[in-house]
């Protein structure tokens, strides 16, 4: 069993000690294990994000497997079960806090009150807004990450993130939708979550220049 030292060792050779460590103190929300969530959270653990918040009250389904960090055998379990066993093949030692729940306007407060960072990952355009408005209104002080469009096979290059205000970013193509163009996608749906992950260490390793 390799131990905690040594997966740090490794981390830091990659990323240097004072960005692991800003990575490691990280307090990330993945809101949504679907397509998007799913890949967030597996880039975030990969590269040692030290604190991850994952919500979601769904089951994993055959559906899922075309684009979603699961597999054959943890179909019918709950995502936050399922996608907790996989982040712990990778990196068995990070604080991974699940909760199976689903996300409405009335716990938006207190679900989200020990993160940093909330990364939106829904399917639904009305469970997006509700918690963009809900988290801009509550937690304007929290950096909020986005995603809007990434349906189907359509240009790679017009997925893009966007700075909405100071705390906010939105990525995406912002006009796909499922419903419109063939379905959701490995490929597309994967390069937006890249682009939130992403979006979200730039946002802690600011931070982390800021503090040197």
């Amino acid at each position: 069993m390799i131990t905690k030292q040594e997966i740090e060792k490794a981390l830091e050779e990659r990323h240097s000690s004072g960005i692991q460590e800003s990575l490691r103190k990280a307090r990330v929300a993945v809101a949504g294990l679907g397509g998007l969530g799913s890949n967030i959270a597996v880039s975030l653990a990969r590269i040692g994000v030290g604190h991850l918040h994952l919500i979601d009250f769904d089951r994993v389904d055959i559906t899922n497997l075309n684009r979603q960090q699961y597999f054959i055998s943890q179909i019918g379990m709950y995502k936050t079960d399922a996608i907790r066993e996989n982040l712990q093949r990778i990196n068995p030692y990070l604080d991974i806090r699940t909760e199976c729940i689903k996300i409405q306007e009335d716990n938006v407060r207190e679900l989200f009150q020990e993160d940093d960072y909330i990364c939106e990952a829904f399917d639904v355009p009305e469970y997006k807004a509700m918690l963009v408005n809900s988290a801009l209104e509550y937690f304007p002080g929290k950096y909020l990450v986005a995603a809007s469009g990434m349906a189907g096979f359509g240009d790679s290059n017009k997925i893009r993130t966007r700075r909405i205000t100071d705390h906010f970013y939105l990525c995406g193509d912002e006009t796909s939708t499922a419903e419109e163009v063939p379905g959701l996608m490995a490929p597309r749906v994967a390069l937006c979550a890249a682009h939130q992950a992403n979006m979200i260490v730039r946002l802690i390793l600011e931070k982390h220049k800021e503090s040197v």
